[in-house]
């Protein structure tokens, strides 16, 4: 009587490691995208967060004025960088224009970073919103929103 074999051949094996490749290749992009898109709206939540320093800045000296170093740039009174709460920095955060009773803030994509192609986005003390979505260096009619 002749014993059976059992398991696998190397043919089935290689199927198997066909197939877990080309799932991999298709969901790859997407996980990338998804990655970029949850870096943006951290950097977004961030420039709320940085609108409200501004405003307790506003109600401690009456002016949104001395916020920065001196005035636009980096901030004295947040974080300078996005994520705030630590890890690596994908944004850097500047009070891009200011007043005594207006201001706009930014989050720049850093350079060599994933997030390097994304776009700038911007808040203006009034709560208008922009996104550089095409990374134009400027923002378009339709981009004035931060539709991730």
């Amino acid at each position: 009587m002749m014993k059976k074999n059992t398991g696998f051949t190397l043919i089935e094996l290689m199927i198997v490691v066909a197939i877990i490749g080309i799932l991999a290749a298709i969901s790859y992009p997407s996980y990338k995208n998804s990655v970029i898109k949850a870096r943006r709206i951290d950097a977004m939540g961030a420039l709320t967060g940085f609108q409200g320093a501004m405003e307790r800045h506003y109600t401690e000296s009456n002016s949104y004025l001395a916020a920065g170093s001196p005035n636009t740039g980096a901030p004295t009174i947040y974080s300078t960088v996005s994520p705030v709460d630590g890890g690596s920095a994908y944004y850097n955060l500047t009070i891009q224009a200011v007043t005594a009773t207006t201001f706009t803030v930014r989050a720049s994509p850093i350079a060599g970073s994933s997030q390097a192609t994304d776009g700038y986005i911007e808040l203006q003390g009034t709560d208008v919103r922009a996104w550089d979505k095409n990374n134009s260096g400027s923002v378009t009619a339709g981009e004035d929103s931060w539709d991730a």
